[in-house]
């Protein structure tokens, strides 16, 4: 299964009351297909995923099948903490019918990287879609070790890994022991870097704002234009670093709200950006020409 280069990781729009707002969901959808967008990644940690219910998880999955049609790939976030819950929760995404899984690592529970073997396994195992890995260390104070990950693709569908490690010496050993694993940055700051030890694209956050400029970006370095890549890699370097200046998905959704594409709030424990961060985030869109 082919996702592209250009993964979004997208942001669950709340409406006043704290639901879902799926006309908004419909909405950001066609924004991010217009926009370069190849593969829709649906309740990630970016879509605010802890607070969600698997209901909501559920119907997420279905609309965005639903809206983006043929014209974008769906992914569904279904890990959790839980080996059997994930499981569950991935066998009725695939029955709704999602191109892929993004399975996070457990968080919080702290397992071995024997259990993170078997954890991952056994829920790729129990589906027949594409499943791709999230190694988030920063999040879920466990890293999945080079190692692990070679062992983890000789599963047969474990197909990519979402690197979000932020060490690049991990990145080229990983590359060495999992030749077969297609690597996606997880740092929209590290993607340039991280193309030239082999990665095919990026799960993004900014892709929200600046998606064709990634594309754009991933393209030039593709076809040897170097120089190209770097140049854009560094206009878009500072959006990169504001983006996660605090808590994602914070200053993303306060960012889109500002471009007039409604988002709405957040769920708590998350909260709206305080005034210096979104003075900020409104310097950044205004020299950009994002906004007025």
């Amino acid at each position: 299964m082919d996702f592209g280069k250009v993964i979004t990781a997208m942001v669950t729009p709340f409406d006043e009351n704290q639901a879902v707002d799926f006309a908004a969901f419909e909405n950001l959808i066609e924004h991010l297909i217009k926009t370069g967008t190849d593969t829709l990644l649906v309740t990630g940690t970016t879509g605010e995923s802890p607070t969600l219910s698997d209901e909501e998880k559920l119907e997420l999955f279905k609309a965005a099948k639903n809206i983006a049609g043929t014209r974008a790939k769906v992914i569904a976030g279904t890990g959790s903490n839980s080996t059997h819950h994930s499981i569950e929760l991935s066998q009725k995404a695939e029955k709704i019918g999602v191109d892929g899984l993004l399975l996070v690592s457990p968080y919080y529970n702290k397992p071995t990287q024997e259990g993170l073997y078997q954890h991952f396994r056994m829920i790729a195992q129990s589906v027949d879609i594409p499943v791709i890995l999230y190694n988030v260390p920063g999040r879920t104070a466990v890293t999945i070790e080079p190692e692990t990950l070679g062992r983890l693709s000789e599963v047969k569908n474990i197909a990519a890994v979402k690197d979000a490690g932020g060490n690049l010496d991990k990145t080229s050993k990983t590359r060495v022991l999992a030749p077969d694993l297609t690597v996606y940055s997880g740092d929209d700051s590290l993607t340039l870097p991280m193309l030239a030890l082999g990665a095919k694209g990026v799960i993004s956050v900014a892709s929200h704002i600046v998606g064709k400029d990634i594309k754009e970006m991933i393209e030039a370095f593709e076809r040897g234009d170097h120089r190209k890549a770097e140049e854009i890699h560094l206009k878009l370097f500072d959006l990169f670093k504001a983006l996660f200046v605090i808590t994602n998905p914070i200053p993303v959704k306060e960012a889109l709200n500002m471009m007039g594409i409604k988002v709405g709030g957040f769920r708590p424990p998350l909260t709206p950006a305080d005034e210096k961060t979104k003075k900020m985030l409104e310097g950044i869109l205004k020299a950009r020409g994002l906004i007025q």
